[in-house]
């Protein structure tokens, strides 16, 4: 992206920079956290504990789901999130979905990850779909142990009713309004991720999200195919049919494994990825524990990768002001102001502000970001017992209640005397 970084006149001290261009940068990306397969594993036995205690399964309609749901919503309650019951009727029966967010992000840049978490009547559904709300709760509840500040806004759901027809993933989607749906950077769906005889499918519905999970299974030299057995039957299907960009992972239901796929991934030939698939026998047994086990790791690193470890949305940019300010000794503070345009919606939760100042003695010096909206965002205090020349360094600032666009202004008033210095430059990353 090329463009003109302009800062803007401002009180007297503030610097005007000369044009100049504003550069792409790639996004710096924190690794995900491994998910213990043991912590999905103990998921998946209370959710067989629910269906055994509630006629067998956790259908729509059916005691089951419901405990199926209080279960996970105190997961996530007690692990800081805030959820929300959403109630909708199908089949002439109430269902749920429930939806929990974590805290920060930016509001206008929402990534969500979600799984069906009813059953059919016939059986417990624990590949079909415990497996994939317990490693999407337990990627959450990973968010909540690393004490996550993402970039974007993290969104984690769970539907009713799938097993009918994606009711209540529609539900949800139907009563966003088109403002709510702009927001959306992507959904990432999971449906059945251990397979007791498994594959490893990619959804091929968004370029940028397949690549993140074709990259991942690349690195573990595990190959990939393109999903297709399940394209428009699970609940990615009403975000993508809204405009949302989809993506998502599969092992496999009841297609039958050919002696190519088995060459490339074990298992066994001519049968069936999830011989159970839709049966009374999809009980916590009919897992398998490599699959479940990458397949979990894969879900976290997709939303580290696409939300929470990244410190600059796609196609991130540096707005920079290169002019040298002059600081004034024991004076009054002065400013050196940057325009960010072309941004949608606010700055990010980790706005990244590079700081270069020249000066004989940096204790002297209290720097504050302006932003747009006149909030100060303290960086540094003084300090008289910091003798060290110079600061030459990036803070990271939650930024996310200020619009992007906007003149920013970087503020140093030097609190001491005889010691003198000068702004070299500064730049924010969004």
């Amino acid at each position: 992206m090329v463009g003109l970084i302009v800062a803007i006149p401002g009180a007297a001290g503030a610097a005007t920079a000369a044009p100049a261009a504003h550069r792409s940068t790639a996004p710096t990306t924190a690794a995900a956290p491994d998910i213990p397969v043991a912590n999905v594993k103990a998921h998946l036995g209370q959710l067989q504990s629910i269906a055994t205690a509630n006629g067998g399964n956790r259908a729509h309609g059916r005691p089951g789901y419901r405990a199926s749901l209080d279960y996970i919503k105190g997961k996530l309650d007690a692990a800081g999130f805030t959820t929300t019951v959403q109630q909708f009727t199908t089949s002439g029966t109430t269902g749920y979905n429930l939806i929990a967010d974590w805290p920060g992000g930016d509001p206008n840049q929402v990534l969500m990850a979600g799984a069906h978490l009813d059953s059919v009547s016939a059986g417990p559904g624990i590949n079909d779909n415990g497996s994939g709300s317990a490693a999407v709760l337990e990627t959450a509840l990973a968010v909540s142990r690393a004490a996550a500040k993402p970039a974007k806004h993290l969104r984690f759901g769970w539907w009713g009713a799938e097993e009918l027809g994606m009711r209540g993933s529609q539900y949800y989607v139907s009563r966003l309004a088109a403002t709510e749906r702009s927001k959306f950077s992507g959904y990432l769906n999971f449906d059945m991720v251990g397979s007791p005889n498994p594959g490893y499918f990619v959804y091929d519905d968004d370029r940028a999200i397949e690549s993140v999970f074709k990259d991942y299974y690349a690195s573990l030299n595990v190959p990939t195919e393109i999903e297709t057995e399940g394209d428009g039957r699970s609940d990615h299907a009403p975000f993508k049919n809204a405009g949302i960009a989809v993506g998502g992972l599969f092992s496999g239901a009841d297609y039958t494994k050919t002696a190519a796929q088995a060459q490339k991934w074990g298992g066994t030939a001519g049968q069936p990825f999830d011989r159970c698939y839709h049966r009374s026998c999809d009980t916590s047994s009919n897992i398998n524990d490599t699959a479940l086990d990458r397949n979990s790791d894969a879900i976290a690193h997709a939303v580290w990768t696409l939300g929470v470890g990244s410190t600059t949305p796609p196609g991130g940019t540096v707005f920079e002001n290169t002019d040298d300010v002059r600081i004034p000794d024991a004076g009054a503070a002065v400013t050196s102001s940057v325009t960010v345009s072309g941004r949608t919606g606010n700055a990010p939760a980790a706005l990244k502000v590079g700081v270069d100042i020249k000066h004989t003695y940096r204790g002297d010096l209290a720097i504050d970001l302006v932003g747009p909206s006149g909030r100060t965002y303290r960086l540094k205090d003084s300090s008289g017992s910091d003798s060290a020349a110079n600061v030459i360094t990036t803070y990271t600032v939650d930024a996310s209640a200020e619009t992007a666009d906007g003149t920013w202004q970087l503020r140093v008033q030097d609190l001491g005397p005889q010691d003198t210095g000068y702004i070299d430059s500064w730049k924010l990353t969004f």
